[in-house]
């Protein structure tokens, strides 16, 4: 994989350049994505890597994918799906802006699975393309895993960005909610529509996110040893033996490299709060996609069709109700932190599943979206097969550089052991 941190090292120390660098990225698109399928649009190349040998700015010579979901002035934007097909928009999406404001080189569009829900893309997994790279930022989880591009952008609603992180073996990062703003990107649900990014390790991703948005968001040395909650919860048994032993694996590391592991229970507010997801997500996407429903809906998938049908159904006092509760799972997820730095939980039920029909289940990731708490995948676990097997830290709502800083920190607490 490409390392955002050490193509910018190598740039300051003169061996090599920002052209150069986005010329190599290009060339591994061309030569690897036939197979996997990561991008939906390319950038012209003379055009990308001249722009590269102008470009000032943290985040020069580094190559950045985005998700399909974002609009792009200079490249089509389809949301996945063919009822775009050949959409242009007029200015960039925010932080489409903002990445190229930091002076990177936005190398192509990733594949979205259809308006960044359910139905699968044609992106397989690198490591395995028998299998899912998960969804719906399938395109940028894959794009980065395989050394195609050093980052890449994603959203999660319900687990769309630390899930394919997790499937994919690559750093995820769904920072608190509204940190990075989701204008110029298609709306599902307002309420949980987050932006994410994709990049190799804890560190990388940090230093992305750190230079797009000019927040000290670069990982740190915790100050002292980490207090890590080992949130199980009461859907724990949804995770297979592989993801609940490597749970407890990370938790053993963290242990042995010095955190003080602390058993936490669910509390029924955030119980309760899973459990509101849907209601809230549906009714948000039965009006932010009601007139693609009336004009086009018989040209969607069913399951897309189906949800925002059932959405737009909801009763608004149902809706309110939801929300209330969401409110108060808020509150409860707050007081996790009274007592823990960070808490630690499944990334995903499992590996990546064997197959293209599904992106596999957002159950471990839509609770930590409906809360706004940042999240990080940490790599570095593997079940028997050789697939990732990703776990999340969760810091409180704000702290997301807390987060990233106790993932780059389990993440080479695992590679030491």
């Amino acid at each position: 994989m490409l390392s955002v941190i050490s193509i910018q090292d190598e740039i300051a120390a003169g061996r090599t350049t920002p052209a150069a660098e986005v010329a190599k990225s290009l060339d591994r698109i061309a030569d690897l994505d036939p197979a996997i399928g990561a991008f939906e649009a390319l950038a012209d190349r003379d055009a990308a890597i001249a722009e590269a040998g102008a470009a000032s700015g943290p985040l020069a010579g580094i190559s950045v994918g985005i998700k399909d979901i974002f609009d792009t002035a200079d490249l089509s934007t389809t949301y996945g799906t063919s009822l775009y097909a050949g959409y242009r928009p007029r200015t960039d999406a925010a932080v489409v802006s903002m990445i190229r404001q930091a002076g990177a080189s936005i190398v192509g569009k990733t594949v979205t699975t259809e308006f960044a829900f359910l139905n699968p893309s044609r992106t397989k997994n690198p490591l395995d393309p028998a299998h899912t790279p998960g969804g719906s930022s399938s395109g940028s989880a894959a794009a980065v895993a395989a050394g195609m591009v050093a980052a890449a952008t994603g959203t999660q609603t319900g687990g769309s960005v630390i899930r394919p992180a997790a499937y994919c073996g690559v750093s995820g990062y769904k920072p608190s909610f509204r940190l990075v703003p989701t204008v110029g990107a298609k709306a599902f649900s307002w309420s949980l529509d987050t932006v994410g990014f994709f990049a190799a390790s804890a560190a990388d991703v940090a230093r992305f996110a750190s230079c797009v948005t000019r927040r000290p968001l670069d990982v740190e040395e915790p100050a002292s040893p980490l207090r890590i909650g080992l949130y199980r919860s009461r859907i724990w048994n949804e995770a297979d033996a592989g993801m609940q032993s490597a749970l407890g694996r990370a938790a053993e590391i963290a242990a042995d490299a010095g955190a003080e592991i602390v058993e936490l229970d669910e509390p029924d507010a955030l119980a309760a709060g899973r459990d509101c997801h849907s209601t809230i997500q549906n009714y948000d996407v039965g009006l932010a996609m009601a007139d693609d429903f009336l004009r086009f809906g018989d040209r969607m998938s069913k399951i897309l069709r189906e949800t925002i049908a059932s959405g737009r159904a909801i009763p608004p006092p149902d809706y309110d109700k939801a929300r209330a509760t969401a409110r108060r799972a808020r509150k409860a997820a707050t007081a996790l932190f009274q007592t823990v730095d960070v808490v630690l939980t499944p990334s995903a039920t499992g590996a990546a599943p064997a197959g293209l029909a599904s992106t596999g289940s957002p159950i471990f990731n839509k609770l930590w979206t409906l809360t706004g708490n940042p999240c990080v995948n940490v790599t570095g676990l593997s079940n028997s097969a050789g697939m990732p097997l990703g776990v999340q830290v969760v810091a409180r709502f704000g702290a997301d550089r807390t987060a990233l800083s106790a993932a780059d920190w389990l993440e080479r607490a695992i590679r030491a052991a």
